[in-house]
């Protein structure tokens, strides 16, 4: 059963999100974009240790200041992993994920995001690739607010095990990420100086 929300949560979530934004706008400009999705993909064999060939990988198609993940997607897609991307089908509803190889066609959707186009075979990810706007040690993510990833991740650990893990620069994390018993946690960070494990709460 989930908690009711703190009363207080989303002003403190509003605020971080304006602190945080400011945070990746600014290591993306030091780092350079292409660095960062280079550094990600060198990742590419360690993130993947746990999971046998074939196993559907969610990524993500980049927007504004996000790291690039597309060159991981594209090393992970080299080792043998399957790839899918995200489509928004409403508000309020679950991500559906959609199979999608690099260099592979896509379609505007909802909230300025590109996706496979509707004809892509639906899949079901084992491991998804979340973008994010801040994080703290314990695996806590603050997104953009629509809760769209949360809704997402709850239904697919509802039916098996999934992987979430975050991807973003290191200078996004932060002491602590204002939380309630909706937010799904991620179970590894990767960032462009390495690859994170969660600590337990």
């Amino acid at each position: 059963m989930m908690l009711p929300e703190r009363p207080d949560l989303p002003a403190a979530k509003s605020a971080l999100r304006a602190a945080a934004a400011d945070l990746r706008r600014r290591a993306r400009r030091a780092l350079g974009a292409e660095e960062g999705g280079r550094r990600l993909a060198l990742l590419a064999e360690r993130l993947a240790g746990p999971w046998p060939p074939g196993t559907v990988v969610a990524g993500y198609w980049p927007m504004g200041d996000e790291i690039d993940p597309v060159p991981l997607m594209t090393r992970l897609a080299a080792l043998g992993f399957a790839l899918a991307l995200p489509a928004v089908a409403g508000h309020g509803r679950p991500l559906i994920f959609r199979r999608w190889r690099p260099g592979g066609d896509l379609a505007p959707g909802l909230h300025g995001t590109n996706h496979p186009p509707e004809t892509a075979e639906p899949v079901v990810p084992r491991v998804v690739l979340v973008p994010l706007l801040a994080f703290d040690r314990w695996g806590r993510r603050l997104g953009y607010g629509g809760g769209y990833y949360d809704r997402t991740l709850e239904g697919l650990r509802a039916d098996a095990q999934v992987d979430a893990i975050g991807l973003a620069f290191s200078a996004q994390q932060v002491p602590l990420v204002p939380h309630d018993g909706h937010d799904q946690h991620l179970d590894r960070v990767a960032t462009e100086m390495g690859l994170m494990d969660m600590e337990t709460p």
